[in-house]
């Protein structure tokens, strides 16, 4: 792949601390094209925590080290789920074009079919890349905010159900429930225990005071996988609720929940990310809930075989 890189620039494998370089790349494109930004290695932290580190992610430099450019992968079932980007001060030199060609080829290497590509949806320059490489505009993310302009509202649970926060004896039927919970979205992958244990329950900025249950008896309905910061405020990770319960205000209560915690611990805004094509309607849950689309994000795919 160094091969397709102009004169100047030098390809270099990554490691985990490589995620601050990342993130201030990612932080410099979305000021260019949004006007501002508050990317940083939190809101970078949970791709990050499953890219491949061993063949499927590079940075490239110039010769004086100054890192340009990035590609980071991971691998779900048959596809390379990437982030490609380039810093502003170095767009219209063929980095991201060339790290393109170097995912495309480490998935061809791994037998997988298709490669998905995220890009801001403001980035008129990353699609036309997209579309003259063959990827198709596949899906669409909003990142969605509540702003308190007082006390949020105050959750009422449905007859029966109660709400509580995460115990470490909560581990497996918690996972289970984000398992089910999310199981028919699209591009989901089903994070086995350990792995999920090791990467997201062990994890250094795990924050489990902030993860919620409803429970309807001893069952448990649905579950809100919150994070301390990101994007300058409280953040909603996962919010998911059971086929069975589903439809009876359990994903409602438990963001209201979060929304009142959230600001008795002194923050402003609460967001999170979300499927603009959702089928179980969570767009339409945050709406009630007073939240509003900030953002969009747009993510491309390319068949490979």
């Amino acid at each position: 792949m160094s091969s397709l890189l102009p004169e100047g620039f030098r390809l270099r494998g990554v490691t985990e601390s490589d995620i601050d370089v990342a993130a201030a790349i990612v932080r410099a494109e979305e000021e260019q094209v949004r006007g501002r930004s508050d990317w940083s290695q939190a809101e970078m932290s949970d791709f990050w925590r499953y890219v491949d580190l061993e063949g499927g992610t590079w940075v490239v430099e110039t010769n004086a080290g100054i890192p340009a450019a990035f590609a980071a992968t991971m691998y779900r079932d048959e596809a390379a789920d990437c982030w490609a980007a380039t810093h502003p001060n170095f767009r219209g030199c063929g980095l991201s074009a060339a790290l393109l060609a170097s995912v495309e080829d480490r998935a061809r290497e791994k037998g997988l079919a298709v490669v998905k590509a995220g890009m801001f949806a403001e980035n008129t320059a990353a699609r036309a890349l997209f579309e003259q490489l063959g990827y198709r505009e596949a899906r669409h993310f909003f990142y969605m905010r509540i702003d308190f302009d007082g006390p949020p509202e105050a959750p009422e649970p449905p007859r029966g159900i109660a709400l509580s926060t995460f115990r470490p004896e909560n581990a497996r039927p918690f996972h289970s429930t984000l398992n089910e919970s999310f199981g028919e979205d699209w591009g989901f992958f089903a994070v086995p225990y350990d792995e999920w244990k090791k990467s997201r329950l062990e994890a250094p900025d795990s924050g489990t005071s902030l993860w919620f249950i409803a429970r309807d008896g001893e069952e448990i309905a649905g579950i809100a996988r919150c994070d301390g910061k990101r994007h300058g405020g409280g953040w909603i990770g996962a919010l998911g609720v059971r086929k069975p319960w589903r439809q009876r205000g359990i994903g409602l209560a438990l963001l209201q929940h979060a929304f009142v915690e959230f600001q008795r611990r002194g923050e402003s805004h609460v967001g999170l990310g979300v499927d603009a094509q959702n089928p179980t309607g969570a767009t339409r849950l945050y709406e009630r809930a007073g939240m509003r689309v900030i953002t969009e994000d747009i993510v491309f795919e390319k068949q490979l075989k």
